[in-house]
């Protein structure tokens, strides 16, 4: 919600450089509750429009993994055979890449990566574990009587896989959707602390973390506020992903 509302209740511009000599740095008043930047902006107002940016592409980039993940593992589990055992086998070669050196590796070659490509790098390399619990539940829903009586009559699989397979597959999707949330969140502060993700002077957390970097001990509201922000939001994440968990596992259980 405070991202939604941030143009309306941030009390400045998040990027607008003011009064430079005067307001750089200032630490947190009534004026300026999260203090100012080495530029003289408001952090408080690029927190929240940080929580904007942050959040708009971790949940791209998360609903692309998903998109990416689930036709790969559902394809695997409904084919079985030797395209699941070649499909599986390239699987584990990309979950043997760690995915942050994967990211740095990948960012260190662009000067600048725009929102657009940031979304499709963290979504193209978020999927692997997708597909693979999509593709273990197929496999599992195959057995099922309804998915046997499915094909024992002739129901094509594109329909069996729309009409019978990913309807089942909601409830992991929204629990893997919620911490992969989480996760991305983290992974998009690093990249852009380290001055590979998003690019100043567009707000993120991970960019006013970065403005803070190696002042701590004199300039702690530039880490403080914009590090509980991402320590808030990952935490929300795990918490929804464990209650929805709980609520689907409980809708399973037989009455």
């Amino acid at each position: 919600m405070v991202a939604l509302v941030a143009p309306w209740i941030a009390p400045h511009s998040p990027d607008v450089q003011r009064n430079y000599d005067i307001l750089a740095n200032q630490a947190p008043s009534a004026t300026y509750p999260f203090g100012t930047d080495p530029y003289g902006r408001d952090v408080l107002s690029r927190v929240l429009y940080g929580a904007r940016v942050s959040l708009s592409l971790a949940f791209a980039a998360v609903a692309l993994a998903l998109l990416l993940g689930t036709t790969y593992g559902a394809t695997a589990g409904l084919l079985g055979g030797a395209v699941d055992r070649w499909l599986m086998r390239a699987l584990d070669v990309a979950l043997s890449l760690p995915r942050l050196l994967l990211l740095l590796a990948v960012t260190a070659f662009w000067p600048h990566v725009s929102l657009f490509a940031l979304i499709v790098l963290l979504g193209t390399t978020g999927w692997f574990d997708v597909a693979r619990l999509v593709r273990g539940e197929v496999q599992a829903l195959a057995e099922r009587d309804f998915l046997v009586a499915a094909r024992a009559t002739g129901v094509p699989r594109r329909r069996v896989l729309w009409r019978h397979v990913l309807p089942h597959l909601v409830p992991l999707l929204v629990v893997s959707a919620s911490l992969n949330v989480a996760s991305t969140i983290a992974l998009e502060a690093g990249l852009s602390y380290l001055g590979l993700g998003v690019q100043d002077p567009t707000p993120s957390w991970g960019t006013i973390l970065r403005d803070g970097s190696g002042v701590l001990d004199s300039h702690w509201w530039l880490t403080l506020f914009p590090g509980l922000a991402t320590i808030l939001a990952i935490m929300a994440c795990h918490a929804l992903g464990d209650a929805l968990r709980d609520l689907f596992a409980m809708d399973q259980v037989p009455a």
